[in-house]
């Protein structure tokens, strides 16, 4: 039976650095992916503005969903500007209303950007709302019950302090680093900003660094890291742990 993984991270690009092994993999299974950003990089660049990089990022996220079949959606907020606050987290519910996902993987709660940390909070406190009726939204139907929620790793693994945070389980992505890569690298725009900004000289053998980094936590080549939130009332049986199968890492 398919199952309808929700992926949501603050950026194009996000996404596939830190879960795309994962999601590649699901989609393989036959599950339906769907890759949310909260922006669409409106500050992603030095030589557009910042509506002429929405525009070229937007594209590039869809771009690179497509590659596994993903589906895309832009939340339309803007970058810097994400904060957990009721009408924003009314504006996730109502996303993850419409979408009516199994699995939502999120960002980590701790990490080197305000919009990752932002974006972890909201979906948090927005996959608790969904199946409240009385918190009005708009059109979509509340869900039923509350979704599987996880967190990916933090950008290079490790909090503010540059302290390691480890995650939960791993996935073993060996076989579809490929897949990855050609993700990550649909977001082509972005090789300029993140050497200029963030002293990445190339983007693409940074994730595959972390990457392999994470494996190592497990001894294997390749993983990425994930950590299932199961504070009451969340679901606490290990639904994605079973979809990866073979994959899963202790």
């Amino acid at each position: 039976m398919s199952t309808h993984i929700l992926s949501i991270h603050a950026h194009p690009d996000d996404a596939e650095i830190l879960a795309g092994g994962t999601l590649a993999m699901l989609a393989s299974k036959g599950h339906h992916i769907t890759i949310v950003t909260m922006t669409p990089g409106d500050c992603g660049s030095a030589e557009h503005n910042a509506e002429e990089i929405a525009a070229i990022r937007r594209k590039e996220a869809a771009d690179a969903a497509a590659i596994i079949g993903a589906s895309y959606i832009c939340a339309e907020f803007r970058d810097l500007a994400i904060f957990s606050d009721d009408p924003s987290r009314r504006r996730v519910v109502e996303l993850i209303r419409s979408v009516r996902p199994d699995i939502v993987l999120t960002s980590a709660p701790t990490d080197y950007h305000c919009d990752h940390e932002a974006t972890s909070a909201l979906v948090r406190d927005a996959c608790f709302a969904v199946s409240a009726p009385n918190y009005a939204t708009g059109p979509a139907k509340p869900l039923d019950k509350i979704p599987h929620l996880y967190y990916m790793d933090s950008v290079e693994g490790t909090d503010r302090d540059g302290k390691p945070v480890q995650p939960g389980f791993g996935v073993n992505i060996d076989g579809y680093l490929d897949t990855k890569r050609d993700m990550l690298a649909a977001h082509a725009s972005q090789r300029n900003w993140l050497l200029r900004q963030h002293g990445m000289d190339d983007y693409l053998r940074t994730m595959e660094d972390w990457t392999r980094s994470r494996g190592a936590t497990y001894n294997v080549p390749l993983a990425e890291g994930f950590r299932q939130y199961t504070y009451h009332p969340y679901p606490t049986t290990p639904l994605l742990q079973d979809l990866v199968g073979a994959a899963l890492l202790r």
